[in-house]
């Protein structure tokens, strides 16, 4: 993306023997290549595990928190973030005023430019608590991928890409893969979320029932339905639709973004604060959907050290993502987004009970296969069969 010029400014990261401006990139001593891998394996893994622990494993004494008001306050999070930054690369409060005043306050049309993408930004955040309410942490991670086909299929539509032949197989092996792992959900009834934990008999449904679950009956969320037996139940449909929805939100948001900042010179940061603005706004607008119950309970009903955890990853997590992805190439992001499929799959194992069948495996293997060849640099056209310079 054209604004990611601007973080090489950024004062943490030196550049030795003059070399080429991510060549020999460090921080504190260590290769920002390899704490670039560090930091997107962690926040491809922790992210997920974390939120779907924080939704299935319910403290008895109190009620499921609310995901709307989570990704709202993450936005907030990520808006204070943002101007923190900015004042911080200014290394003045008073430029930081004018860089506000005079690129947001001044310019509101920058920010209606905004609200396509952030609008969706906001649904799709409130859509992966849904899957993840509804899927297990490994299954989530692999049909997440789901998003590179939306995102190639809209970059055509949208931005008139090429795709080669080696991205357009890649792609149909991404399909292929996550229709595998699928298969181990067909069939599936909405089912206690059973967690390795010694608390697990002791869910209780009070304060949980929503109004979703009286129109989702049998097929209820996690923390809207609740088994006065076996605790909360989820309902892999739910789970993969919300999913999938998540993906085509990311895909075409991401290329819309993109579409719309072509040729911008506005700062990163400052984009980032136009777009959490208006993120906040719509988020707030989310809460409204949850407004019986937050007025019930609270805004911050249910709230634990683990929720907030979530809550602060996904907000500095991404933008901690935004500064090292230049330093990692496609097929180092790759690489960690196949590492943080197999660790989702191996914790998952171990902590919720999860059974991978021979079609999960497989799919998983042809999903991280398709992962690596999609970043993976075209090949080069043979040397006897290139044109040859007159």
């Amino acid at each position: 993306m054209s604004s990611e010029k601007h973080m090489g400014s950024l004062p943490t990261i030196h550049h030795q023997n003059g070399r080429g401006r991510h060549d020999g990139a460090t921080f504190m001593g260590v290769s920002m290549k390899h704490l670039s891998l560090l930091i997107l394996l962690l926040q491809n893994s922790t992210l997920v595990l974390m939120m779907r622990y924080s939704r299935v494993n319910v403290d008895p004494d109190q009620p499921m928190y609310l995901a709307s008001t989570a990704v709202f306050f993450a936005e907030l999070i990520k808006l204070l973030a943002c101007v923190f930054v900015l004042a911080y690369k200014t290394k003045s409060i008073p430029r930081t005023f004018y860089i506000l005043r005079k690129d947001i306050v001044e310019q509101p049309q920058e920010i209606l430019k905004m609200l396509v993408p952030s609008g969706l930004y906001a649904l799709q955040n409130n859509l992966l608590y849904v899957a993840l309410s509804n899927l297990e942490a490994a299954t989530f991670q692999v049909t997440y991928q789901m998003k590179i086909l939306s995102t190639a299929v809209f970059s055509v539509m949208m931005l008139n890409r090429r795709l080669t032949r080696q991205k357009w197989f890649a792609l149909c092996l991404l399909m292929v893969g996550v229709t595998l792992v699928q298969l181990q959900n067909v069939g599936s009834k909405a089912s206690p979320v059973v967690v390795d934990s010694k608390e697990e008999d002791e869910f209780s449904s009070e304060g949980l029932e929503g109004s979703m679950g009286d129109e989702l009956g049998d097929a209820g969320m996690v923390g809207d339905l609740v088994d006065e037996e076996t605790g909360p139940v989820q309902n892999p449909f739910i789970g993969l639709v919300a999913v999938l929805t998540s993906c085509v939100s990311s895909g075409f948001a991401g290329c819309y973004f993109e579409k719309i900042l072509k040729g911008a010179e506005a700062d990163m940061w400052v984009r980032n604060i136009q777009l959490g603005l208006s993120g906040a706004l719509f988020s707030f607008l989310a809460m409204f959907y949850d407004r019986q119950r937050i007025f019930e309970g609270g805004i911050f009903q249910g709230y634990t050290a683990m929720t907030w955890i979530v809550v602060a990853n996904q907000a500095l997590g991404g933008l901690l993502v935004a500064i090292v992805v230049k330093y990692a190439d496609n097929i180092l992001k790759g690489f960690a987004t196949s590492l943080s499929i197999i660790i989702s799959g191996i914790i998952s194992v171990y902590f919720f009970d999860f059974e991978p069948s021979i079609q999960f495996q497989l799919g998983t293997l042809v999903v991280i296969c398709s992962t690596y060849l999609y970043g993976r640099p075209d090949s080069a056209v043979p040397g006897f069969i290139r044109p040859t310079k007159k």
